[in-house]
């Protein structure tokens, strides 16, 4: 017989309690992967004869369960102390990967910045947004009906409802920010709803859940698609919470680039650098920092919904399949530019934006924030070049677009646009005019301003609005 001081967690799967309990154990047997039968001598008995009890404990992980068992065989065959307990705990028997990939600070700063109900209503007060997926999910109700569901950065809950609406068996809403207590309380409003919705505090790489899951849902997406980093989240509770071929909504991301030409903005950006060309300002010489001044304001992301038509070339496109895609491919992403000009002009810099796909099996979605389409709170992203180039229509236009991600939950960009020189060199040879640019994602300049929507390039995604009838149906449920 051994006896063994041991830390028992005895909680529902997304609870922190437990308490210690000593336990003279007489037999321990494996009986299934995460499964184990002990049997115990009452050591508290204080009077009568000891007695015997036996119970089943289940761990969480079937590496847990291992670590454990292993554990305590040895203390019994060696006969020497425990110095350590098996935990059921995931939290400790594998890093934490989002803390060893972001800054503590950073993650601070974004989790406040998502508790607050100001942002959450930004977000949505953008009828694209939330209109799209709440299409996305009705229209392909039989995907949720009975359905197990995940919601990966619930917030207010809002996709949380939209899933129960369709008649989703079970929703866990899992939300790392402050926000969780008000998705709560936004959830306990629709009682008919509220009853199969579980709200968890805590990050998706970390809390534990009571059943896997048919289907995930979630908003990841940042500016340029991966800003915030919120995408590696959704691939981890993807390898760690879904059924195999289960779905995914969203399932598939799309990042558009295209070279534009802007005098205007070219102009308001480097006009704003020519403060530090003053020699006299108040008696003091500025022009030390007039580089440096004049390669932080073409560092900065331009945000915007911008003129479609200041495009030159068909956009080039780099998709990204959230079915199969791993963590680390969000580590650095780096896509080769390659275009024809549709026209002579000046290259400001490159345009990007994005699109995800609700690949659902009734009706197929596309959630888009192209511009020309109806503005997002995303907009657009522009990133301009200090120095532009000049081509003539139908000349090449190639480059490279490497983004490396860092710890404040962004990425390093590193831009780099190549066209043949208008004019030979001096011995009458073509040469090769070219333009780099390193930007900080999360630095940009929030411009803010909008075009009306319309039609262009022939091959973008249209949406069909969401029929009154469906509305309809589905507003009392």
């Amino acid at each position: 017989m051994i006896h063994v001081l041991c830390r028992m967690r005895c909680f529902k799967p997304y609870s922190p309690f437990g308490c210690f309990v000593s336990l003279s154990i007489e037999l321990v047997v494996k009986i299934g992967p995460k499964l184990q039968m002990w049997v115990v001598e009452d050591s508290d008995a204080n009077e009568g004869p000891s007695q015997s009890m036996s119970f089943g404990l289940q761990c969480c992980l079937q590496r847990a369960s291992n670590a454990f068992y292993s554990a305590i065989q040895e203390f019994k065959n060696n006969g020497t102390k425990l110095e350590t307990v098996a935990s059921t705990d995931a939290n400790t028997l594998a890093k934490n990967k989002f803390e060893e990939k972001i800054d503590p600070s950073s993650a601070k700063m974004y989790f406040h910045y998502y508790g607050q109900l100001l942002h959450q209503q930004n977000m949505l007060q953008d009828y694209v947004r939330t209109g799209t997926y709440y299409a996305a999910v009705i229209e392909n109700h039989a995907d949720f009906h009975g359905k197990v569901v995940v919601d990966v950065g619930a917030g207010s809950g809002i996709l949380s409802l939209f899933a129960a609406q369709a008649g989703a068996k079970h929703v866990y809403a899992i939300e790392a920010s402050a926000m969780a207590d008000n998705a709560r309380l936004l959830i306990a409003g629709s009682p008919s709803l509220s009853q199969r919705i579980t709200v968890i505090h805590g990050k998706v790489e970390e809390v534990e859940l009571p059943e896997k899951a048919d289907i995930l849902i979630s908003d990841p997406m940042g500016t340029l698609l991966v800003n915030e980093r919120m995408l590696e989240s959704y691939i981890i509770a993807r390898d760690r919470f879904l059924v195999p071929n289960g779905k995914m909504f969203p399932s598939r991301g799309r990042l558009h680039m295209a070279p534009f030409r802007d005098e205007l903005l070219y102009g308001e950006i480097a006009n704003k650098a020519l403060f530090w060309q003053q020699k006299n300002y108040y008696g003091v010489d500025l022009t030390a920092l007039r580089d440096k001044a004049f390669q932080g304001y073409f560092s900065q992301p331009v945000v915007d919904a911008f003129d479609p038509r200041l495009l030159i070339a068909q956009p080039v496109i780099h998709d990204i399949d959230f079915v199969t895609a791993k963590e680390e491919d969000f580590f650095e992403i780096d896509v080769p530019l390659q275009f024809k000009s549709s026209v002579s002009a000046g290259v400001h810099g490159l345009a990007c934006w994005f699109d995800v796909l609700f690949d659902g099996s009734a009706v197929p979605r596309w959630l888009t924030t192209s511009p020309g389409s109806p503005t997002t709170h995303w907009y657009q992203i522009r990133c301009l070049i200090s120095q532009p180039l000049c081509v003539l229509a139908g000349q090449p236009v190639t480059g490279r677009l490497h983004m490396i991600a860092h710890s404040s939950q962004s990425y390093t960009v590193h831009l780099t646009l190549s066209a043949s020189s208008m004019t030979p060199d001096l011995n009458g040879v073509g040469g090769t005019q070219t333009s780099t640019v390193e930007l900080d994602l999360k630095e940009p300049y929030y411009r803010m301003t909008q075009f009306p929507a319309y039609a262009w390039f022939q091959q973008e995604q249209t949406q069909q609005p969401v029929s009154s009838s469906l509305l309809l149906r589905y507003d009392s449920v």
